[in-house]
């Protein structure tokens, strides 16, 4: 059985950016006890537990207000730990699930209900026992006004771009499309993903910034990623931290405040950065006023 992964810092500094009222974590996952919900038996990692309660002490120390829940790769495609934290907590969280291949509209209906805003893809490298992109899904939650996020590997986002674009949905691409930060911003990948912002429907999460190298904190190869999609599309922006950082075992665990700081150098302008944290995440996810 595969051990635990390394686990997040446990002490996360005030941040020097004050975050606006309101502001949003846009990525984070969610553990159980694992006695009581085990990981998926092809999951690449387990974790220790990572409740709504240390996400939310943590977000009162970073000055945010809300996070949204994806559902994590180690529990493959079940989503029920994720519906229980959304239940308890209707006005704090939104989530994202991994959907099954059959996924109905009535369950998709019952979900949103509960503070399900979309649907996550991954690439197959990530894990055969995750959801590859799914058109006849897609096309269901699209009733329901669902978008679709997807987490790519190793800049597959050119040959996934018009998958994904062919799809009915919002898109949302993780962890800034899951670029290359060691092949510079005139990659293919990342031109990728600046022609797809530029239909006007796909968003960016400004997050994961180790998941796109291998280098440790501050991750300043990142900046000139951030600074472009800034330029490029400050409105279909958002933040997540990734909180509590699965896999990053052998590598300096960032602390949380740090990575919120890393935005004060992303994003130099303070309107546009409010923007990001604030009014996008609200209107994608669907938090109240």
């Amino acid at each position: 059985m595969k051990g635990l992964t390394q686990p997040p810092d446990p002490r996360p500094k005030t941040p020097r950016l004050q975050a606006p009222p309101g502001a949003v974590d846009s990525h984070i996952h969610l553990f159980g006890p694992e006695a009581d919900w085990p990981f998926h038996p092809d999951t690449q990692y387990r974790a220790a537990e990572a409740s709504p309660e240390l996400a939310m002490a943590q977000n009162a120390v970073l000055g945010l207000s809300h996070s949204v829940v994806v559902s994590p790769g180690g529990y493959g495609r079940d989503y029920r730990y994720l519906e229980g934290v959304l239940t308890r907590h209707p006005d704090y969280f939104r989530g994202i699930i991994v959907p099954p291949d059959d996924f109905a509209l009535g369950e998709a209906r019952r979900l949103d209900a509960l503070g399900v805003r979309g649907v996550r893809f991954l690439a197959g490298a990530r894990g055969k026992h995750l959801a590859p992109i799914l058109p006849d899904v897609a096309k269901t939650v699209h009733e329901v006004g669902w978008h679709v996020q997807f987490y790519g590997h190793a800049g597959d986002i050119v040959e996934a771009g018009p998958q994904l674009l062919a799809l009915p949905n919002t898109i949302v691409l993780d962890h800034f499309g899951a670029v290359d930060s060691t092949l510079g911003v005139d990659q293919p990948a990342f031109r990728a993903v600046l022609r797809m912002l530029d239909t006007g429907r796909v968003w960016v999460k400004l997050s994961g910034p180790m998941r796109c190298g291998h280098t440790g904190p501050p991750y300043a190869e990142m900046i000139p990623f951030a600074r472009a999609l800034a330029a490029h599309a400050p409105e279909r922006l958002v933040w997540g931290s990734d909180w509590p950082h699965v896999n990053m075992d052998g590598r300096v665990m960032p602390n949380d405040g740090a990575l919120l700081d890393l935005l004060l150098d992303w994003v130099p302008d303070a309107q546009t950065r409010n923007r990001i944290l604030v009014d996008n995440p609200r209107a994608l996810y669907g938090f109240l006023p």
